[in-house]
């Protein structure tokens, strides 16, 4: 990959409208910027300058210029810039706390997930961009380890953690992340043994519009995907055909441009060993998956739609970042740099973030 420097610009809705129709160049070599033809311009990731190695699995663009993104030694960015420069926001005194995942409302509200057993969980949130933290929610519970969150809107929000007595428990708040509530479990299914989720994206808990939401889950006997309609009250599970039966593989992401279509990533994260059957598409909700005709060749733990698309999405992983644009059933390599997340923005921006303090645009030159 190569680093945009002064000459970054940012990307149009038009420009992702003609990306959509992405007649890829051939793949990128390693240490390349995976290009796509669109009408004579290049698109493709461009590394932004974040001047730290941490590795950021959570991450929350807003819109072209501003992000967020959290990771490994409480470390928290922001850019207002559209990655121009990236501002060290992070908490302080969360050195040893590990964030996985943040939840952007404007360049100023943000709320962070901190994971771990016990009270290595919290979720933190800041209303003057990061100047100030405040500590809205510390797990007590010894057995329950939160992975993901995520909101509907400005104020309604969930957290998810593994199975506490057999269930998954869900966290809930009213009020922008300002305070926090553990649902009753009385409409949760029962976990399968050794089922969880992975905390790997910030992608194992999604909503789409004011009331669905999917929690993705592995480890088990199958990879399941766990639906609520009613903001997490109550819940139905559904096999996938990601493979499970391993404590590394499973479901890792999910994304849902609406109510009905939804695409499932993962497979098996150790990097020797493979990972079939990859990705997984549903047309009904989550009510049935099938495995995707073409996956990506290895574990994906990253997944989002390309904005005001109906068949285009892009997956990421340690070894590569693919491309579909028929609604999950094929899938190409654009890219062989390493990320863990991906996410877009409404008005057409799309970011990556992974391992050693990598961040990325997908723009033009």
């Amino acid at each position: 990959m190569t680093s945009m420097g002064n000459t970054r610009r940012t990307m149009s809705v038009g420009l992702i409208g003609a990306a959509l129709a992405l007649t890829l160049a051939a793949p990128a070599r390693a240490g390349e910027t995976p290009t796509a033809a669109t009408g004579g311009t290049t698109v493709g990731w461009e590394l932004t300058p974040t001047g730290t190695d941490a590795r950021f699995r959570g991450l929350a663009p807003v819109d072209r210029r501003t992000a967020w993104a959290a990771g490994s030694e409480g470390t928290v960015l922001r850019t207002t810039d559209g990655g121009r420069s990236w501002r060290n926001v992070s908490p302080p005194g969360a050195a040893e706390l590990e964030f996985r995942d943040v939840e952007a409302f404007d360049a100023r509200r943000a709320v962070v997930l901190a994971i771990g057993e016990g009270e290595a969980s919290r979720v933190l949130r800041t209303e003057d961009g990061g100047a100030t933290w405040t500590e809205s929610f510390r797990n007590t519970d010894p057995r329950a380890f939160y992975d993901c969150m995520t909101f509907f809107d400005r104020r309604h929000g969930l957290a998810m953690s593994d199975p506490v007595d057999g269930r998954y428990r869900i966290l809930a708040t009213r009020d922008g992340g300002r305070s926090w509530r553990v649902l009753p479990n009385a409409g949760m299914p029962e976990a399968l043994p050794g089922e969880a989720g992975f905390a790997a994206s910030g992608q194992c808990l999604v909503s789409a519009g004011p009331r669905d939401v999917w929690l993705a889950t592995g480890g088990g006997a199958t990879a399941r995907v766990l639906h609520s309609g009613d903001r997490g009250l109550t819940w139905t599970a559904t096999a996938t055909t990601v493979p499970a039966g391993d404590p590394a593989r499973g479901v890792f992401g999910l994304a849902f441009r609406d109510r009905t279509h939804g695409i499932a990533v993962g497979g098996d994260y150790r990097k020797d060993q493979p990972s079939p059957q990859a990705a997984a598409v549903t047309g009904d909700g989550g009510r049935g998956w099938r495995a995707s005709e073409t996956p990506p060749p290895a574990y994906r733990s990253g997944v989002a739609w390309l904005p005001h698309s109906r068949n285009a999405a892009l997956a990421v992983g340690p070894t590569g970042t693919d491309l579909t644009t028929d609604g999950g059933r094929t899938w190409r390599t654009v890219d062989t740099g390493s990320f863990d997340t991906v996410d877009c923005t409404p008005d057409g921006s799309c970011w990556a973030a992974g391992e050693k303090g990598r961040i990325a645009r997908l723009g033009r030159p």
